[in-house]
C-alpha cells in the first residue's frame, strides 16, 4: 500500500488510466471484427468501417495505448484483407 501522498495519488491516477485504457482497447477489438466481418460478407460499407478502424487505430497508437509496430501490423492485415476481398 503507498504511504505518501504522492504515491497514493499516482495508485489513483493507474486506476483511473487502467480503465480508460482497457476501455479503448475493447472498443478496437470492436471495431476489427466488425471490419472483419463486414469484409468478409462483402458488405458495401466495409470501406468506411475499414478506415474508421484505422484511425482509431492510430488514435491509440498516439495515446501509447497501443504500440506502433502493434498498429501498423493490424493496419497492413485490414488493408490486405480489404483488397483482397474486394476484388
Amino acid at each position: 500500500m503507498p504511504i505518501t501522498k504522492s504515491a497514493k495519488k499516482e495508485l489513483r491516477k493507474g486506476a483511473k488510466n487502467n480503465t480508460a485504457n482497457k476501455k479503448t482497447k475493447d472498443s478496437l477489438k470492436k471495431l476489427i471484427k466488425q471490419s472483419r466481418k463486414a469484409i468478409d460478407a462483402k458488405d458495401k460499407a466495409a470501406r468506411d468501417l475499414v478506415n474508421k478502424t484505422l484511425k482509431a487505430l492510430d488514435k491509440a497508437a498516439q495515446k501509447g495505448i497501443i504500440k506502433k509496430n502493434a498498429r501498423d501490423r493490424k493496419k497492413s492485415r485490414l488493408h490486405r484483407k480489404l483488397n483482397k476481398n474486394s476484388k
